[in-house]
């Protein structure tokens, strides 16, 4: 049964989608079979693994409103698929609003492929919606990418408050995968700063791997490539390849048998 993990924050451009398909093709690489779900409007994980969203007729909005059959698509990526996007998906949580049980679509979803995938990794929106709502009562998980710049912690209080409603009311077992610093700069005093106090403060929720500022990775979507694909030995590669083994370390620990 794969494990179901959502990439979320509503405070935009700090590393979201940049993760969700970074990290999933290097699970891949590391022979983890692995899907995201872009379910963004922007659709930027949808086009960052080399699709273009305009030409997809059966995206995750048609699955959400209309209960088609999900479509994934294989990617170039070694064991890497995709539930591709699609602009429509702006207008779904308008047309979920009626709808029985709507906090609970995405989870029915993914509850009919969960089994195929050693991990499934959601890209969600910019916001705190009903479509990021799906997402979180669908997952086991939560990353939260955090930017090193001035305003990192902004917004996070709100993300956190809303992890834990979703906790209570809707997805007991939903737990904080961790917490991933984004573009750090070695050379700024600042993202030096940003660095020990998320630490000081969240200590064991933050991932010992640190998503370095890399041109590499700001490049790999212009050709609709990860960064896997684009330059496998550049800093950004080797940064998601970490992420993705110190998931995989936390996750599938043998358990200690006692003599």
């Amino acid at each position: 049964m794969g494990k179901v993990i959502a990439i979320a924050n509503q405070k935009g451009g700090v590393g979201k989608t940049t993760t969700a398909i970074n990290l999933a093709a290097s699970l891949g690489v590391l022979d983890k079979k692995t899907l995201i779900i872009d379910a963004d409007p922007q659709a930027n994980s949808t086009s960052g693994v080399g699709f273009d969203p305009q030409t997809i007729e059966n995206s995750l909005y048609h699955s959400l409103i209309n209960g088609t059959t999900p479509n994934i698509l294989e990617t170039n990526n070694p064991n890497l698929f995709i539930l591709p996007a699609h602009i429509d998906l702006v207008g779904a949580e308008i047309e979920m609003i009626n709808l029985e049980n709507r906090e609970y679509i995405m989870k029915g979803i993914i509850d009919e492929f969960k089994n195929q995938f050693d991990y499934i990794i959601i890209d969600c929106s910019p916001s705190l919606g009903l479509i990021t709502l799906n997402a979180l009562t669908a997952s086991d998980s939560v990353i939260v990418p955090i930017q090193c710049e001035y305003f990192a912690l902004e917004g996070l209080g709100k993300l956190l408050n809303t992890v834990k409603i979703v906790q209570q009311r809707l997805n007991k077992s939903l737990e904080i995968e961790g917490l991933l610093l984004t573009m750090y700069d070695s050379r700024l005093n600042l993202s030096n700063q940003v660095v020990e106090d998320v630490n000081l403060h969240f200590q064991q929720l933050v991932f010992k791997t640190i998503i370095h500022r890399n041109i590499k990775l700001s490049e790999a979507p212009s050709f609709g490539a990860t960064i896997i694909m684009h330059d496998a030995s550049s800093k950004g590669a080797i940064n998601y390849l970490n992420l993705a083994q110190e998931l995989i370390q936390k996750n599938e620990v043998e358990p200690v048998i006692e003599s």
